[in-house]
C-alpha cells in the first residue's frame, strides 16, 4: 500500500489513528504491530511470512547471544547467514544464475522470485539489532510484540529511514504523545506526500516521455538527466518526510534521512546528505568494523571500494547497481586522498556544478536497464548518438514541465526553509504564517488528493529495492 494512495489516506490511516488513540498505552504497540502488519499483508500476502520469519529469528538468536556470552559468536553469524541468506535468495539468486549461464553457458533455470516489499530494509534493522546486541550496545528485548513492532512499523517498513533498534529502544517501551509532536507530524506527513504526488510524480511522467520516445535530442538527453535527478530526490526524500511525520504522531522520533544534498560541494559531502542512515549504516557496521581510516592507504581504498561496492549491490541486483556504487567509491577514494582540499580553492559555484554533473550522470547509470543503455543515455548528452542538438518535439515537453522543473530545482535547496525562518523572526509576520499555514496545507492535500483520484500514474522508484 503506498503513503500517496486513497486507500492509505482516506482509510487506512484514519482508522489506525483512532483505534491507536483510543487503546490503553500498554496496547498501543500491539495495535502498531496489527496494523502495520495488515498494511504489509494488503501488498504482499503471501511474504509476510518471510517477515514474521525473519523476527522470530532475530528474537531468539538475540536471546541466544545474551544467554549464552561464551557462544555468541556462533549465534550471531547464525543470525547473518538466515538474514543475509533470505535477502540473496529474493532479491540476488536470479542475477547470480544469470551470470552462471552466461560465463559458463549453463542453461539453469531461473527462480522468478518476487521481491518483498521493503526487505532490503527491514534485513538491515533486523541485522542492526542483533549486531548491537551482541556488541552490548542495546539490552537484548524479551518482548517479541516490541521487537515485531520496531522491525514492521509501517511508517518505515517498506522505504525506511534504516531505523536502528538503539534509536528507538526506549520509544517502545514508554513514549509521549502531545499535540505539538501530533501537529508537527500531521504537517511534515503533508509537505512529504505533496512533495511525492505534485513534484515527483510530473518529473516521472516527463522521465517516462524520454524514455519511451524515438524522438530525441541532445537537450531532451539534459533534461532527463536533470528530472530523473530531481525525481528520484523528490520521490524518496518525500518518502522519508512521510514516515518521520507519521513517527511523530506514534511517538517516534525517527532520524533525518536527508539534508539538501545537492547544496554539496563535494561528492563526500553529499553522501553526508543523501539517504543519510544507509550511509551511517554502513559506516557503522561495515566500513568501521573494516578498520575505517585508521589503516594504511591500501586498505583504506579497499574498505572504501567494499562499502560502496556492497551500497550499489544493496539497490539491486544488475551490473548498473554495482558500477553506480564502484563509481562512487573510487570518486570518494579520490577526493579523500587528495582531491578534496584542491575542490575547497575552487570558488562555490564549480564545486556544486561538479557534484550536480557527477550526481546526473551517476543517477542516469542507476536507473538504466543495462549498461548499454546507460552509455547510450550518457553519451547522448554529449551529441555522440547522432540526434539534433534540439528539436520540437523536445521545446514541446520543456515548455510543458518548465515550470514544475524550477520548482523542484528550488524546492531541492533550504531557499524557501530559509527565507521562511527569516521572516518568522518579525513577530507579526510569524503570527500570520502561523494562521496561514494550516490553510495552505489543506490546500495541498486538495490538490494532492484531486490528483491521486484523477491520475494513474503514481509509482515508487524504491519498491524495486
Amino acid at each position: 500500500m503506498l503513503f500517496s494512495s486513497i486507500n492509505f489516506l482516506y482509510y487506512f490511516l484514519p482508522c489506525v489513528l483512532i483505534i491507536y488513540f483510543i487503546t490503553p498505552t500498554k496496547y498501543k504497540n500491539t495495535i502498531l504491530l496489527i496494523s502495520s502488519l495488515l498494511f504489509y499483508f494488503y501488498g504482499e500476502p503471501i511474504y509476510i511470512l518471510i517477515m514474521l520469519g525473519e523476527i522470530l529469528s532475530a528474537y531468539i538468536h538475540g536471546i541466544l547471544i545474551d544467554k549464552y556470552k561464551d557462544k555468541k559468536r556462533i549465534f550471531l553469524i547464525s543470525s547473518i547467514i538466515i538474514s543475509l541468506g533470505v535477502l540473496g535468495l529474493f532479491k540476488y539468486s536470479d542475477f547470480a544464475i544469470t551470470n552462471i549461464n552466461n560465463l559458463f553457458n549453463a542453461k539453469i533455470s531461473l527462480l522468478n522470485l518476487a521481491l518483498p516489499i521493503g526487505i532490503s530494509f527491514y534485513t538491515f534493522q533486523i541485522l542492526s539489532y542483533v549486531i548491537d546486541v551482541y556488541k552490548e550496545k542495546v539490552k537484548v528485548q524479551k518482548n517479541i510484540i516490541k521487537l515485531a513492532t520496531y522491525v514492521a512499523l509501517f511508517p518505515q517498513l517498506v522505504a525506511g529511514p534504516i531505523v536502528r533498534y538503539i534509536d528507538v529502544e526506549k520509544e517502545l517501551t514508554s513514549r509521549t504523545h502531545t499535540f505539538e509532536k501530533i501537529s508537527y507530524g500531521i504537517k511534515r506527513f503533508c509537505i512529504g506526500i505533496s512533495k511525492k504526488v505534485l513534484i515527483a510524480n510530473q518529473l516521472g511522467e516527463l522521465c517516462q516521455i524520454f524514455l519511451q520516445t524515438s524522438d530525441k535530442s541532445v537537450v531532451f538527453y539534459w533534461v532527463y538527466g536533470i528530472a530523473f535527478s530531481l525525481q528520484i530526490y523528490f520521490d524518496f526524500s518525500a518518502y522519508s518526510d512521510m514516515a518521520i511525520g507519521l513517527g511523530k504522531i506514534f511517538g517516534f522520533n525517527f532520524l533525518e534521512n536527508f539534508n539538501y544534498p545537492y547544496i554539496s560541494k563535494s561528492i563526500t559531502e553529499f553522501w553526508r546528505r543523501w539517504h543519510i542512515s544507509l550511509g551511517s549504516w554502513f559506516r557503522d557496521y561495515v566500513y568501521i568494523p573494516l578498520g575505517g581510516n585508521r589503516v594504511g592507504s591500501v586498505k583504506l581504498i579497499r574498505n572504501i571500494l567494499i562499502v560502496w561496492m556492497l551500497t550499489g549491490f544493496w539497490h539491486g541486483a544488475n551490473w548498473t547497481f554495482v558500477l553506480w556504487g564502484a563509481l562512487f567509491g573510487v570518486l570518494l577514494m579520490i577526493e579523500k586522498l587528495f582531491l578534496l582540499d584542491k575542490l575547497g580553492k575552487m570558488p562555490k559555484l564549480i564545486q556544486h556544478m561538479y557534484v550536480v554533473f557527477i550526481v546526473m550522470i551517476s543517477f542516469i547509470l542507476f536507473n538504466a536497464n543495462n549498461i548499454g543503455d546507460a552509455i547510450m543515455q550518457i553519451t547522448g548528452l554529449f551529441g555522440a548518438n547522432g540526434e539534433s542538438f534540439i528539436n520540437n518535439y523536445t521545446i514541446y515537453y520543456l515548455k510543458s514541465y518548465f515550470i514544475i522543473i524550477v520548482i523542484a530545482i528550488i524546492g531541492a535547496t533550504p531557499l524557501l526553509k530559509n527565507m521562511i525562518s527569516k521572516l518568522k523572526e518579525n513577530i507579526k509576520i510569524r503570527k500570520m504564517i502561523n494562521i496561514f499555514e494550516p490553510i495552505i496545507l489543506i490546500t495541498l492535500m486538495l490538490f494532492v488528493t484531486a490528483y491521486l483520484v484523477d491520475s494513474s500514474y503514481n509509482p515508487f522508484l524504491y519498491f524495486r529495492f
